[in-house]
């Protein structure tokens, strides 16, 4: 299961959010599906307040090597 292509394109936190949800569309089961549309929920709530450029982008950076990581343990375990 590879991530989704355009990644390198996210430029925001809505773009990431989409992006994100876009990758839980591809896990394989519904159960797994929830959770992590429940955590990407999550973690938009907590980081809504963020108005510091660089650290905004230091998310971005990190929810994308983490959903890349979470697609690859998927993939994986097919």
């Amino acid at each position: 299961m590879a991530p989704l292509p355009n990644a390198e394109l996210v430029q925001n936190s809505l773009q990431l959010y989409r992006y994100l949800l876009r990758c839980c569309k591809q896990l394989p089961e519904e159960n797994i599906r929830q959770h992590y549309r429940h955590a990407v929920r999550q973690s938009f709530k907590v980081h809504a307040d963020e108005d510091s450029p660089e650290r905004i982008q230091q998310i971005i950076k990190r929810a994308i090597e983490d959903a890349d990581w979470v697609m690859n343990k998927y993939k994986k375990q097919e």
